[in-house]
Parts: C-alpha cells; sequence; structure tokens
C-alpha cells in the first residue's frame, strides 16, 4: 500500500498546483466576480469535485493562489544574485505589474465587500507584505538602523504598488522604466 501513497501524493499535489495556477490566472482574467470554483477546475482539467476535495471553499482556493504564487514570486527573488540597485527596484516593481498583483487586486475588492473574505485577506496580505519587505532588504543591502532607511525600503514596495495600478489601465511601461531608474538613484543615495 506504501508504494501506491508515492505517486497518488504527487498526483494530488500536481492537480492541487494546477488549481492554484488556474485560480490566478482566472482571477486576473475575469475578477471575483467572473472566477468560480467551475471556471478554475475546467481551466485546470480537473473536476469540480476535485477542486472542491482540495479546496472546500471559493475563498479557500483563491487565498491559497494568491498565497501560493506570492511565495513562488518570494523564492524567485531570493535566488537573485546580488546586483545593482536599479536591477533590484526593477525586479520589485515586475512583482507589482504581473498577473499576480492584478490577481491580488481583485482579491482586495472583493475582500473590502466581503466580510467573510476580509480577514483572510487582511492576514494574508500583511505576511505577504513583511515578506516583501525582509526580501528588498536584503536584496538592496539596506541596513535598517540607520534613520530613513526603513522608511525608504517601505517607500520602494508602496512606490511600486502604485505602478502596478497604473499598468492596469494602461502599458506605463516608458515611464515606469523613467521611475525605476529615479528610484534607483533616489535609493543609491538614502542606503549609502
Amino acid at each position: 500500500m506504501a508504494a501506491l501513497t508515492g505517486p497518488k501524493q504527487d498526483r494530488s499535489r500536481a492537480t492541487r498546483q494546477r488549481l492554484l495556477e488556474a485560480a490566478v490566472a482566472c482571477l486576473a482574467e475575469h475578477g471575483w466576480a467572473g472566477s468560480t470554483v467551475s471556471a478554475v477546475a475546467e481551466r485546470a482539467g480537473v473536476s469540480r469535485g476535485a477542486a472542491q476535495h482540495h479546496f472546500p471553499t471559493r475563498e479557500d482556493l483563491f487565498t491559497a493562489a494568491v498565497e501560493y504564487v506570492a511565495e513562488e514570486r518570494s523564492q524567485a527573488l531570493r535566488t537573485l544574485p546580488p546586483q545593482n540597485r536599479r536591477a533590484v527596484v526593477a525586479a520589485l516593481v515586475d512583482l507589482y505589474t504581473g498577473p499576480l498583483f492584478r490577481a491580488a487586486l481583485h482579491l482586495w475588492v472583493a475582500a473590502s465587500n466581503e466580510d467573510q473574505l476580509r480577514a483572510r485577506v487582511t492576514e494574508l496580505e500583511a505576511r505577504v507584505g513583511r515578506e516583501s519587505h525582509r526580501i528588498a532588504v536584503e536584496l538592496l543591502g539596506a541596513d535598517e538602523s540607520r534613520p530613513g532607511v526603513r522608511e525608504s525600503v517601505q517607500g520602494l514596495l508602496d512606490m511600486a504598488r502604485g505602478l502596478g495600478l497604473a499598468t492596469l489601465l494602461t502599458d506605463d511601461r516608458a515611464r515606469r522604466e523613467r521611475v525605476v531608474a529615479q528610484w534607483a538613484t533616489l535609493l543609491d543615495e538614502a542606503l549609502s
């Protein structure tokens, strides 16, 4: 029986991962109102029952999906080699200009109107925010014991979120590149 457990667990993990990735894609493309468990299951190529086996509620599915992709992105950031500050700023800004941010934003908007979802999303966002800040400090080589450094790093993350919001409406790449360059210069001054 133990021999069957390994492949069965592998299939279960693969199904769960497909569901999480499909949920993020659905949320990013269709928003909260257009993202259902059935739509995610279909996109992932599994039955609705299989989806509900892994995620009993819609809220479970979508908060887990955003958390999963946030962790994947954090892992990718952690593997970045030490770079110049402009490359680090650009990598951090990229976190807020892709499908994960779009999906998270739809989840935030839904949570603002749904009490059951709000507590889960608030806790998730706090955890992801702390991790993003910690990674940014590491990548930037920032010494937060110095006055103003913590606020400078947080300002970078807040600015990146704002650029992510602008990207939802228009392709603002040229302006974003200029802003990234300027922020890298400001951070060099603030962190040196």
